[in-house]
């Protein structure tokens, strides 16, 4: 496996997860969703859930749940998923946070994977494919499959152009974060509304410290109700993405330097 040196394997034995869920009325997809989780964690592993003020039955699913690796927090009024997703990383407490939703499926070894590729530092970006076909998604612009590789690795600036042209498919879902980095990472910057994946993705690849892995981890779910939309974006909409990838990426040459001063 690309990503996967000799002694990973005993790494990984030393390194515990956090998967960093966020919630928010999705009791009709949650529960498959969770037991694709819950059989790959081991007895030191935690399941953080923040839910971001639910109003269907989430949380009483959630506390339904007799496991004592999930902790379950809610959000006291609607904060939004970038927000929700930096509360549960700031509340994990493992070697290596794992991002989910809470509509997709976890591929068998997923943890195993993202964790051992995680053992040697920074953000570990990983691919997803569709549930139900597994094929990859297609590039929003050549429409060929939509895919990561451990080539990747080191190609600072051709990640960040790859973003800065919205043609570069990393997803939350399908990162893993080793906890030394979380220095760099959080607080999200103030003025970051969406696409927290995309700073964080953004922020590793400026320090240097982002890695990819061939293998896709995540099935993801298609739905009326996901949080990004899979349909092209207006032109106006683009543009202001587009603007808000330049300040993450200033933002982040920021703390880097400030990092490397200290």
């Amino acid at each position: 496996m690309p990503g996967h040196t000799p002694d990973s394997a005993a790494k990984r034995s030393t390194l515990t997860a956090s998967v960093c869920m966020a919630t928010y009325n999705g009791a009709k997809y949650l529960m498959p969703q969770l037991e694709s989780i819950l059989t790959q964690l081991r007895p030191d592993d935690e399941l953080v859930i923040v839910d971001d003020a639910s109003t269907d039955g989430t949380v009483e699913l959630l506390e339904s749940v007799d496991d004592a690796r999930i902790t379950v927090v809610r959000n006291e009024r609607n904060l939004g998923y970038v927000k929700t997703f930096e509360r549960a990383m700031s509340l994990a407490s493992r070697d290596v946070l794992l991002l989910s939703d809470q509509d997709d499926l976890w591929t068998d070894g997923r943890l195993e994977a993202l964790v051992s590729a995680a053992s040697a530092g920074g953000v570990v970006a990983s691919n997803l494919l569709l549930l139900g076909s597994e094929t990859p998604l297609r590039s929003p612009l050549t429409g060929k499959p939509w895919l990561l590789s451990h080539t990747d690795d080191g190609r600072t600036l051709r990640n960040e152009l790859r973003l800065l042209a919205g043609n570069a498919p990393y997803f939350g879902c399908a990162l893993a974060i080793r906890r030394e980095a979380l220095d760099l990472l959080l607080p999200f910057p103030e003025f970051l509304y969406e696409s927290h994946d995309l700073w964080i993705v953004t922020a590793a690849n400026t320090a240097g410290s982002l890695r990819h892995i061939d293998r896709a981890t995540v099935l993801r779910r298609i739905h009326e109700d996901n949080a990004s939309a899979e349909r092209p974006r207006s032109i106006l909409a683009a543009l202001t993405s587009r603007v808000l990838l330049i300040r993450l990426w200033c933002e982040a040459t920021r703390r880097v330097m400030l990092r490397r001063r200290s």
